[in-house]
């Protein structure tokens, strides 16, 4: 679990494909030195194993399924990501529950200067717009921000400065692509209304006015 509050910038070193899949080896000024195999960090909001690591970088395997669902296949040599190792019971928890799996891809389609802060409106696919609300919490490369107002499924955002200094949001431009992760308990809570039926269900989700109804939570 992280909280997506960002320790440091990584640098992307190499991309390696292996297998049909893809070695990741990243540079960080993080703290390495309680890092073991197999602990998790997430690189701009995706969960990576460490299969591999030294003094200030770390190396993870990359499936196909993390690859088909992030921005991570088109990554390049040099370029800039958010960094976070997992939580310890100790932390402060000053941001919200982030798992690090990636639930889509989103587009950034509006930046603009909003006083001191940067302004952002990022699109989401469709399929996840249920999930989102206004004041409520997502992930967006890695970071937890608060969506400030929603239309359909453009998020508005606001990036203050320390935001700013500390992850790659420069490179945010119109067009760009980002990992978008919404708060786990929305995705648990539209399981849990399903009842019974969750065992009998289609992946996808059943939820309609008429379901809500036949379950007491509509009139």
């Amino acid at each position: 679990m992280f909280t997506g509050i960002i320790e440091s910038l990584g640098k992307v070193e190499s991309v390696q494909s292996v297998g049909g899949d893809v070695r990741l080896r990243i540079g960080t000024t993080l703290d390495m030195s309680d890092v073991h195999l197999g602990d998790s960090i997430a690189t701009n909001g995706i969960c990576l194993t460490v299969v591999e690591w030294g003094e200030n970088w770390y190396a993870a395997d990359v499936s196909r399924e993390s690859l088909n669902r992030t921005t991570l296949g088109s990554w390049k040599v040099g370029q800039r990501v958010n960094v976070e190792k997992a939580m310890l019971p100790t932390t402060r928890f000053g941001g919200h529950i982030v798992s690090g799996h990636v639930d889509a891809v989103g587009e950034i389609t509006v930046v603009r200067e909003d006083a001191r802060s940067i302004y952002y409106e990022v699109t989401a696919p469709a399929a996840i717009a249920k999930y989102l609300a206004e004041k409520g919490s997502v992930t967006v490369d890695g970071i937890s921000l608060t969506i400030n107002h929603l239309r359909g499924s453009v998020m508005s955002l606001n990036l203050i400065p320390h935001t700013a200094e500390r992850t790659n949001i420069g490179t945010w431009k119109t067009g760009a692509q980002v990992n978008l992760e919404v708060d786990v308990l929305a995705r648990y809570i539209e399981r849990l209304m399903l009842g019974d039926k969750a065992a009998h269900s289609e992946p996808q989700s059943k939820m309609s006015m008429a379901f809500l109804a036949e379950n007491g939570f509509s009139k």
